[in-house]
């Protein structure tokens, strides 16, 4: 099995590759901005880090966007953190469209109300760790529902359509953190830096048969 990990320097790669390559370790794991290799791959993991229209230039400079929308569309595909984001059509940040493969736009936490249950100020980006509540996607085999991931974000995405949504939590508001859509599987939080639960998620990927 080949597993292709987009690079359009705008990533944690390294964390994302070796965490993958713990889980498969018979697998391929190539970290990759050739759209030739992304195109060959059996599964792809879109990773992300930064601010969204940089990740849509860098990604568009390396001729990447036809290859990740062809794999969004045929093969098992896993988007994280801005790799979630830019599935939508548009995002608050910078006012950039996004690949549209879903529908909605990716949101800024409020600048009021972010305050936690004893009523302290909540900083943003939000950094740390926080419970998912799940709905039942294969991806989530395994890990208890309220299990903790690590997040590292100031924007949010906000579905269209209810039945994208597949994990939400709690940061003063509620908001979607997991969507999944036939062979797409994506998160807000890091997989890669969330421990047990974080390898889970990634083994269940790569087991998945959509």
């Amino acid at each position: 099995m080949r597993v292709a990990v987009v690079d359009y320097g705008m990533g944690n790669l390294h964390s994302v590759s070796k965490a993958v390559e713990h889980v498969a370790p018979h697998a391929r794991v190539e970290v990759t901005s050739d759209p030739a290799r992304v195109s060959g791959a059996d599964r792809v993991v879109f990773p992300g880090q930064g601010a969204m229209p940089d990740c849509m230039r860098e990604m568009d400079s390396r001729g990447l966007r036809p290859a990740v929308l062809e794999a969004a569309r045929k093969r098992p595909f896993l988007g994280i953190c801005i790799g979630l984001q830019m599935l939508f059509e548009r995002s608050d940040e910078g006012g950039v469209d996004g690949l549209a493969v879903l529908r909605g736009s990716v949101r800024r936490f409020p600048e009021s109300g972010m305050t936690d249950s004893a009523g302290r100020k909540l900083k943003v980006p939000h950094m740390g760790w926080n419970r998912v509540k799940q709905a039942g996607h294969a991806l989530w085999s395994g890990i208890e529902d309220g299990s903790r991931f690590y997040f590292v974000h100031s924007y949010f995405p906000e579905a269209q359509e209810a039945g994208l949504v597949q994990g939400t939590t709690e940061y003063g508001v509620p908001f979607t953190c997991a969507v999944a859509r036939d062979n797409i599987f994506a998160v807000q939080f890091h997989p890669e830096k969330s421990d047990t639960a974080g390898l889970r998620l990634l083994a269940n990927f790569l087991n998945w048969n959509p």
